[in-house]
């Protein structure tokens, strides 16, 4: 029989298809990928390039080339100039489209993803994160910040060279307002964080834990609303990703470069998307704000169902995606 489960971060109810549910082996991609050289001329992120991305705003070097990049997006989604300006009338509210939106050019190579990169290359993409992060937040303007990656074209990007991206919104979104909401409440009933809880509840159950190390814990959600949907969470309680030491963003980069080197080699390097949920700097001490990271691999679609009703089908059980990931084995990687 299938089981509902409620989820208890998003209040979101999904389907478990435990029974007549699928094998991890048959989310394994089918179709090989075109493999990519490390250096293509006609890409405006390669090195040589840089005059075709000129507004450059940060950058690690190791002073004769650079590592990581930070330039402004070309093809932003807001404007970086202009007020922020409401204005309302009868049912119709706006607000202008001011922000920032920025590209993380995570590596050189044009040809590399996390999988693939040394353990060093994601900690330099990580303190590009909270960099700029943190400058976002400086402008006024901005009210949320959110750090993703896209890649691969079912996770919404076409873009072959290895990308992240920065953007800061003028507005606090509906999903991110609920789930703060959502954590307030349990904090109010309970005395305790709920992603807190999670974590102690969890590492207690074990079955879905797929790493657990001095700083963080990541893990399959008991009501992941996808297959092999993870969730990586500090162990520290903090409210803010601008607020992460020099020793978490180190074992951060060990959970990022694992589990997706995990993803890449066991389900044949499928399309994906990350996200860090996080609240503002100011929320780094809040008692009920957790943030964390999310990796959604894009091996299932969303059905007419799922947008009629708000509520997802997970067609594998989250405990058999948590012992697949567990039993991939990876080569070994650099420092």
């Amino acid at each position: 029989m299938p089981e509902l489960r409620l989820n208890m971060i998003s209040r979101e109810w999904v389907i478990i298809a435990k029974e007549k549910g699928k094998r991890p082996e048959e989310f394994i991609g089918s179709r090989e990928k075109k493999r990519h050289p490390e250096f293509v001329e006609t890409c405006p992120f390669c090195p040589g390039n840089e005059a075709k991305t000129p507004d450059e705003r940060y950058r690690i070097h190791d002073g004769s080339a650079w590592r990581v990049r930070v330039v402004l997006n070309k093809f932003s989604v807001l404007s970086k100039e202009g007020e922020k300006i409401r204005s309302s009338s009868g049912m119709k509210r706006s607000i202008n489209g001011v922000g920032s939106h920025e590209v993380i050019i995570e590596a050189p190579a044009h040809n590399l993803t996390i999988a693939t990169m040394s353990l060093g290359q994601v900690r330099d993409i990580l303190h590009a994160y909270r960099n700029r992060f943190l400058e976002a937040y400086r402008d006024p303007r901005i009210e949320h910040v959110i750090i993703f990656k896209n890649s691969g074209a079912v996770s919404g990007t076409l873009i072959e060279h290895p990308l992240s991206q920065v953007v800061g919104i003028p507005i606090t979104p509906h999903q991110v307002r609920d789930r703060i909401e959502g954590a307030m409440r349990f904090f109010d009933d309970t005395g305790e964080c709920v992603h807190c809880r999670t974590i102690s509840d969890e590492l207690s159950d074990g079955a879905r834990i797929l790493m657990n190390t001095d700083h963080f814990v990541s893990f399959i959600p008991y009501a992941a609303v996808s297959p092999f949907h993870i969730w990586v969470f500090p162990k520290r309680h903090s409210g803010s990703f601008g607020a992460i030491s020099p020793e978490e963003t180190g074992d951060l980069a060990v959970h990022m470069k694992t589990l997706l080197s995990r993803i890449y080699h066991g389900l044949v390097n499928p399309d994906f998307n990350y996200v860090i949920k996080s609240g503002r700097p100011s929320q780094a001490g809040s008692e009920y704000i957790h943030w964390y990271l999310t990796i959604i691999p894009r091996v299932a679609m969303t059905s007419g169902f799922e947008l009629g009703s708000g509520m997802f089908i997970n067609p594998l059980v989250p405990e058999v995606s948590a012992d697949f990931l567990r039993n991939v084995k990876i080569p070994e990687y650099g420092r």
